[in-house]
């Protein structure tokens, strides 16, 4: 059976640093439903390392995914402030203001911001 498109966490993201990320759109094939998820990792050299993890994980539950672009992530939780900012090479500029409003979600209490500097 297919999973919920729900039960899929918008973000997963890690807890401090500075970091790749990209957004992905789900959708069913054939369906209207779709999400968009934020995930990003130091663990990932490049943007491409973060949709090929995510990507087999979403089929597995019967979505197809698309790569709506990348940046990076700064994450202090600390200070409880993320700063959205830079592009990927391959995937292109995701939209950041998006990626706000999905982080804004679940990090209620955060302050978000983003721009378009590589830095």
């Amino acid at each position: 059976g297919s999973a919920a498109m729900a039960t899929v966490p918008e973000v997963e993201i890690d807890a401090d640093g500075t970091f790749k990320y990209i957004l992905v759109r789900l959708q069913r094939p054939g369906g209207e439903e779709r999400r968009d998820i934020v995930r990003g990792t130091k663990a990932a050299e490049f943007h491409n390392h973060i949709f090929e993890k995510v990507n087999p994980e979403m089929e597995k539950l019967g979505f197809e995914c698309k790569c709506l672009g990348g940046g990076k992530i700064e994450h202090n939780s600390k200070d409880k402030k993320i700063r959205v900012f830079g592009l990927s090479t391959g995937y292109g500029k995701a939209d950041h203001a998006v990626t706000v409003q999905i982080l804004k979600k679940v990090y209620t209490d955060y302050e978000i911001t983003w721009s378009d500097d590589k830095k």
